[in-house]
């Protein structure tokens, strides 16, 4: 058994949950799984899971021109030098990334001290953390084949397929008896602010024929209510959501892309577009409907044809599983990596 691995990866779900599924088939190999990232939400999730964390704040590039990008080097450097003092004390094994701008600290304080570094990338391109860790001398893994790294699939939480509708209903004062099908609504972690208005502009005509329940995350507009819509920030139980959902709506990142895949849920994915992102999600969202899900561009996002595309969706077939489940792979390797 090898002594210490460190995980790394934050700033959205994308980033910290295939960590977290891979807890089950790391602990066997290793003493020690610990956490190093920011103060988001990678800090509470790895507290909920019993991980030791270590934060280290890294600053964030923004795609608009902006004076704050000019700062970033200076700031890293801080943030680089605060995660080696860490690491030389900590002495992991090896560390595992799951990229954002949260992991730069350690994979860079890791290149500086010998510590061997896993990194993995979801989307069809590379992310800028992932491109820095691959040229650090990372051994890049990617879900899917994009020219460069090693195909291994997704580390995906398989518990999300042990959901129970009913602790669902519980948690949420739903008394389960309308027979509408069920409509989930995910805006991510980040960039629901189009999909929340976009749900609150027609959300009597949707109710005619869905049950619906809506994670709007913290901008959502908490004074809309109705008869059979829940409306949330953030869930800790998204197997039991999942498990309610007779059909979902989605942003379009690779985890949730995944997830859905492997549930086999009919699916409506309305990706960021290029402007708030590096056009990832409009590739994984576009790989998705080969896989027999829906799309709408969020260009196209009206009232009208979110209406449409969520009538469509109840007629759906469910979505064919897209991607490899990593887990036990991903830990081998990690293993193997281990100094």
């Amino acid at each position: 058994m090898s002594e210490l691995i460190l995980l790394t990866g934050g700033g959205t779900g994308g980033h910290v949950f295939p960590n977290i599924a891979l807890l089950p088939e790391l602990k066997p190999r290793f003493r020690e799984v610990c956490y190093m990232g920011g103060s988001g939400m990678e800090k509470e999730i790895a507290a909920r899971y019993g991980l030791r964390f270590f934060e280290v704040n890294s600053p964030k590039f923004k795609r608009e021109l902006t004076f704050d990008n000019f700062k970033i080097p200076i700031e890293l450097l801080h943030s680089v030098k605060s995660a080696r003092q860490i690491l030389a004390e900590l002495k992991p094994s090896v560390i595992f990334s799951k990229g954002g701008y949260v992991s730069l600290p350690a994979v860079l304080a890791a290149h500086h001290l010998d510590i061997p570094v896993v990194c993995h990338e979801s989307d069809f391109s590379l992310g800028v953390a992932n491109r820095i860790a691959k040229l650090s001398g990372a051994r890049l893994l990617t879900a899917f084949p994009i020219g460069v790294g090693e195909i291994v699939g997704m580390p995906l939480r398989t518990e999300l397929s042990n959901g129970n509708r009913g602790r669902a209903f519980d948690a949420l004062s739903i008394s389960g008896q309308d027979t509408r099908p069920y409509l989930l609504i995910i805006g991510g972690s980040s960039g629901a602010t189009a999909l929340n208005k976009a749900v609150y502009s027609c959300l009597d005509i949707l109710l005619e024929t869905y049950n619906i329940i809506h994670i709007a995350g913290k901008n959502g507009d908490f004074s809309v209510t109705r008869d059979r819509y829940r409306q949330i920030e953030f869930s800790n139980d998204m197997q039991d959501l999942y498990a309610a959902a007779d059909c979902v709506v989605s942003r379009a990142g690779a985890t949730a892309v995944a997830e859905l895949s492997y549930l086999k849920k009919r699916a409506l994915f309305i990706p960021l577009p290029k402007s708030a992102s590096r056009g990832d999600q409009i590739k994984n969202a576009q790989y998705a409907e080969q896989h027999g899900a829906a799309l709408l561009f969020q260009e196209d996002l009206t009232p009208q044809s979110f209406i449409d595309a969520c009538m469509r969706l109840k007629n759906l077939s469910p979505m064919r599983e897209c991607v490899k489940v990593a887990n036990t792979v991903v830990a081998d390797i990690c293993a193997s990596e281990a100094n």
